[in-house]
């Protein structure tokens, strides 16, 4: 009677241990599978304060209009860039962009617009990316349409899509810049002298 009784508790005790076993493992994968993968608008803020200095109020009421319409980003881009327009305009910037897994990476854009819109701009930029995963899947065209009113200094916000990619160039500029225009601009791994 003894030693049965003595198996019936190691057999409990090695069926009580073998869940808590499988609940650490299970739970331990859990949550390297919830790690994430996008930056929170916190995460942006503070990036967009280093970034963006004194104008900087402004830039996080821009974040979180992005953030309402598109949520969390698998990325973000920062630099500068420079453009000018009468009727038609061009623009060319270069910048880094970061991924939420420590992915990091120069890149470039350029491209031409078209509408009411004359005068020409200094901005640094931010651009918040959404679906997708590497660099080279930006490497191609954005449309979209872009208001701009720059009067020594201004803030600036619109989305360019390609597929299920979106982007959204958040802009501060310095310059004299005013009107509306449709266009697109072309990311690349290397600077380009041509806008098309």
């Amino acid at each position: 009677m003894n030693l049965s009784r003595r198996r019936f508790a190691a057999l409990a005790a090695a069926s009580l241990a073998f869940p808590a076993t499988t609940f650490a493992q299970t739970t331990g994968s859990v949550s390297r599978a919830e790690q994430r993968e996008t930056f929170t608008s916190e995460e942006l803020l503070l990036k967009g304060h280093e970034f963006f200095g004194k104008t900087s109020r402004g830039v996080g009421q821009a974040i979180e209009f992005v953030f309402q319409n598109q949520g969390e980003p698998t990325a973000y881009i920062v630099g500068e860039e420079a453009a000018g327009a009468f009727v038609g305009g061009l623009r060319y910037g270069e910048g880094t962009i970061y991924y939420k897994n420590g992915t990091s990476e120069k890149i470039y854009w350029q491209g031409p617009s078209l509408g009411f819109d004359f005068g020409g701009n200094g901005s640094r930029s931010m651009t918040l990316v959404y679906n997708s995963n590497s660099p080279d899947e930006l490497y191609d065209r954005f449309g979209g349409v872009e208001g701009a009113a720059y009067l020594v200094g201004g803030l600036g916000v619109n989305f360019q899509r390609r597929d299920n990619i979106i982007l959204a160039p958040i802009r501060t500029g310095v310059g004299a810049r005013l009107g509306a225009n449709v266009g697109y601009l072309k990311y690349s791994p290397r600077p380009k002298w041509n806008p098309f």
